[in-house]
């Protein structure tokens, strides 16, 4: 059954907007955790050199809390079912140039979504690997 928004009973969802950081840096720190159960999404954060990786667990915290708190979900069983970004706003801003011209500057925002699920984190299934051709020589003629 699924409640509003397309997220079902045993999903829940926390949101973190307007983040000083640009959504291809962000999205960077997204693909580390996504699929992972959460207390290992924990640990590749915690340990994460990139600086945006503070506001994505301040994030994930805040969706477990909201799986504990507003339906008693318990956090063991809780994996990264969905993260993703956006953009925001851009700030615009002019830095000054020589001969009076001026350069802009961007300063870029972005949306973030996590979505965690109840139950066992599926696993992530290796490529196939494709089978090796027999290599054929040329005879020298």
């Amino acid at each position: 059954m699924t409640a509003r928004y397309g997220i079902k009973e045993n999903q829940v969802r926390a949101f973190n907007k307007l983040i000083r950081i640009s959504h291809q840096k962000l999205n960077l720190v997204c693909d580390l955790i996504r699929g992972l159960p959460v207390d290992r999404a924990i640990d590749v954060l915690k340990f994460s050199k990139k600086r945006v990786a503070g506001e994505v667990l301040k994030t994930l915290m805040s969706a477990i809390a909201n799986a504990e708190h507003n339906k008693n979900l318990p956090a063991e069983s809780l994996y990264v079912k969905e993260i993703w970004c956006g953009k925001a706003l851009t700030m615009k801003r002019i830095m000054p140039a020589s001969q009076g011209r001026a350069r802009p500057i961007l300063k870029p925002f972005s949306n973030l979504t996590i979505v965690l699920e109840s139950g066992v984190a599926p696993t992530k299934k290796k490529a196939a690997q494709p089978a090796k051709a027999e290599k054929t020589t040329k005879k020298a003629k």
